[in-house]
């Protein structure tokens, strides 16, 4: 079946790999997906984690995963050996890795998924769908929604690229992308015999990719705000290599109410206090408006989940989906635009060293 048109045009949904005439296709290199999607009347998220691992095979590392963090931070996960199962479209957000069988290697109509894939997934800008069985327990997880964005990334007329301009250069690795930060989802999750079905679900997605990964990280997300049901947020930061040194870098990105706003480095003051669990504070200021971002939770909250790594997928990050996270935004001048919370906050750190509170300014 040949892909749906993308409705999504956000800059880098495409595949990356092998990427530009000059750059190897046995280059060390990974590609990364996250979709979201939350259920405030049941005070739950699902989160699904996909990821590809030196695709022109060959080596250790040559492989991939999909991976659902689910109610009360609950994790299965399955490591796929094989690459040749799994596609990827250059033009657009579309992807998918079988298990079983290896072929075939291309979207297949969404009706037929579940009888022809009976291991592995596909996605889309409109679409996630798959089934698994976890590698522990090999209790089987499946899932089918539908979704509609409503904010992809930067203004309403225009989507933007996450990193700006020279994320198409390589100068950072590893790139990121928020692809959709607020959308609405239709459909079924069947986990631990429990069939979780919704509509007009706030939905997140983004991706990253490259052939270098962050010595560090955190990251903020949040949809279904108690008092503002279109509010997304997402924040994050990392020790990332920019050519041949590191630096500290971190964002905070918020839609409400039909407005975008942004705080990026070079354009806004942003100021960080994370801890290795438990506690996030970011901070920005720009030329306009002022906002503050805090995330909390317990310190036995959170589960380790799998990232890529430069030996392949390990257990280098922690994750909730119940984290309570606060967004107070105002103009310079003192007047609040918004100030509302979730406690359906995803929240992560992940890498090292975590030797204490990471503070920085950029």
């Amino acid at each position: 079946m040949s892909l749906p048109s993308a409705i999504l045009d956000t800059p880098h949904c495409g595949y990356h790999w092998p990427g530009g005439l000059l750059q190897s296709k046995h280059r060390r290199f990974f590609e990364g997906w996250y979709y979201r999607v939350s259920l405030p009347e049941r005070s739950e998220s699902f989160a699904f984690m996909y990821a590809i691992g030196d695709p022109a095979g060959g080596l250790p590392t040559s492989n991939g995963f999909v991976q659902v963090l689910g109610p009360s931070d609950g994790r299965c996960y399955s490591l796929i050996d094989n690459v040749e199962g799994f596609w990827g479209s250059p033009r657009q957000l579309a992807f998918g890795h079988w298990q079983k069988p290896v072929q075939p290697s291309y979207f297949v109509n969404p009706e037929r998924f579940f009888e022809t894939v009976s291991a592995g997934y596909q996605a889309t800008d409109t679409l996630n769908q798959g089934v698994f069985a976890d590698d522990t327990t090999q209790e089987i997880v499946r899932w089918q929604y539908q979704i509609r964005p409503v904010y992809t990334w930067g203004r309403a007329d225009r989507s933007l690229a996450t990193m700006g301009w020279l994320s198409y250069l390589s100068v950072f690795e590893p790139g990121w992308q928020i692809l959709m930060i607020h959308g609405l989802a239709e459909g079924w999750i069947e986990w631990r015999g429990e069939r979780f079905t919704f509509e007009n679900a706030p939905a997140y997605s983004e991706k990253n990719w490259g052939g270098a990964f962050p010595l560090k990280w955190f990251w903020v997300q949040a949809n279904g705000f108690e008092n503002h049901p279109d509010a997304a947020l997402v924040a994050g930061g990392g020790l990332r290599g920019v050519l041949w040194w590191y630096d500290s870098v971190a964002m905070i990105s918020f839609a409400c109410g039909g407005e975008f706003y942004r705080f990026m480095p070079g354009e806004a003051q942003v100021s960080c206090s994370v801890e290795p669990w438990g506690h996030w504070q970011i901070e920005a200021v720009s030329d306009r408006y002022r906002i503050a971002v805090t995330g909390t939770v317990a310190a036995e909250g959170g589960i380790p989940l799998l990232a890529p790594t430069l030996d392949g997928p390990r257990f280098v990050c922690r994750d909730t989906l119940l984290g309570c996270v606060r967004v107070q935004l105002s103009t310079k001048s003192g007047k609040v635009l918004f100030d509302d919370t979730t406690t359906l906050g995803g929240l992560e750190t992940g890498g090292a060293p975590w030797d204490g509170t990471w503070t920085f300014t950029c």
